[in-house]
């Protein structure tokens, strides 16, 4: 089934040096841009991520030290990056909570500021794993009935996904899906923002899910000792807790969300 698009869809897939969101840099980048009308661009990078590439990674991908050598360094490329992606709306295999996560970080660490939150997401992999419960080459022979055999090439990860999306459009047109609090529903319905809203897994505030809102919309830590309070609560009650999430390893958005809502608790006390 063909895409129904408000916006431009960017089919997003990296290759990296690893899985840790905070810490991991990019080697691959592939950007599968599909226009409402149907036309289609790409764009695909090698990126010097700055560190090694270790063996464990280069086993997955295939892309070694020497691969990047000459290539640009992701600072080089980002201010390209951000107009290609101008205006558009985001989906991958994965990559709400890997791809677009990682991606804000690099941007992040170059100083270039990108506000991906106010993109929709639409999550394949989300969408696979709540109606059939896979992977994107189990995903590819399930819906296409044909082999990925450049899985792990990143261009070919990007077009399998919009394939796969394309596949899932028709699989479940009719079909009707349980949520959360019982209510019956179709689930797969042509309009990236109600794909967007399927394929979430929380409502976060961040990329990562450490903080999401609540059913009243309030903001609230999802992990550790202060899971299920609110962030501001905490935030005035615990004084050092801050600091030790600036200081600790938590992506760089995380911390610039918790920023955000700091200063803004101290406007409201100001004003």
């Amino acid at each position: 089934m063909k895409l129904n698009l408000k916006n431009p869809l960017v089919f997003i897939d990296l290759e990296t040096t690893g899985i840790n969101i905070a810490s991991d840099r990019i080697v691959e980048i592939a950007l599968l841009k599909i226009h409402p009308d149907g036309n289609e661009e790409e764009r695909l990078l090698r990126i010097n991520p700055e560190i090694p590439i270790p063996p464990s990674a280069t086993r997955i991908h295939g892309i070694t030290d020497e691969d990047v050598r000459e290539a640009p360094v992701f600072r080089e490329v980002a201010r390209n990056l951000v107009r290609f992606l101008e205006g558009c709306d985001l989906a991958g295999f994965n990559s709400n909570r890997f791809d677009i996560p990682l991606l804000a970080e690099e941007f992040l660490r170059c100083d270039v500021d990108v506000d991906f939150k106010k993109r929709k997401f639409v999550d394949v992999q989300a969408i696979y794993h709540k109606m059939e419960k896979r992977t994107l080459s189990a995903a590819y022979k399930f819906y296409l009935n044909r082999e990925l055999t450049d899985a792990h090439s990143a261009m070919a990860d990007a077009r399998a996904t919009y394939e796969v999306l394309q596949a899932q459009l028709d699989a479940y047109a009719d079909a009707e899906y349980e949520d959360q609090n019982g209510r019956k529903s179709t689930p797969i319905i042509n309009n990236v923002e109600k794909l967007s809203e399927f394929s979430a897994y929380d409502r976060s505030v961040d990329y990562m899910g450490r903080i999401v809102y609540d059913d009243h919309g309030v903001e609230i830590f999802n992990f550790g000792k202060n899971k299920g309070l609110p962030v501001e609560k905490v935030l005035r009650e615990q004084p050092g807790y801050y600091g030790w999430m600036l200081n600790g390893d938590f992506p760089l958005y995380t911390k610039k969300v918790l920023t955000q809502i700091k200063l803004r608790m101290n406007a409201n006390v100001k004003s």
